[in-house]
C-alpha cells in the first residue's frame, strides 16, 4: 500500500548505513525476501511486478525494520461485535 516503506540497516565496515526502500504509488507495496545469503527489498506493482529492488549481503544487514501504512485511525474503526 501506498506509504509502505523498509528501513535497512547495513553495516559498512566503518560504520552503519541506512537504506530505504518506499511504496510510492497506490496499489504498490514492499516485499523482502531472503535468498543464499542475499536479502532482497523490493517495491512491486499490485501484479508482482518489481519496480525497484535493493540487494544486501544477509551477513552485513543489521537491522530490517517495516513500517506499514495505517492510513485508518483507531478512533474511526468500526467497533468489534460480540457474535453471541
Amino acid at each position: 500500500m501506498k506509504g509502505d516503506k523498509v528501513e535497512i540497516v547495513i553495516d559498512a565496515g566503518e560504520g552503519t548505513r541506512t537504506y530505504e526502500v518506499k511504496a510510492t504509488r497506490a496499489g504498490r507495496r514492499v516485499e523482502i525476501a531472503t535468498r543464499r545469503g542475499v536479502v532482497e527489498v523490493s517495491e512491486v506493482t499490485r501484479s508482482g511486478t518489481p519496480v525497484r529492488t535493493a540487494r544486501f549481503m544477509a551477513s552485513r544487514v543489521l537491522a530490517l525494520v517495516e513500517y506499514p501504512m495505517d492510513d485508518v485511525q483507531p478512533e474511526e474503526r468500526a467497533p468489534l461485535r460480540d457474535a453471541g
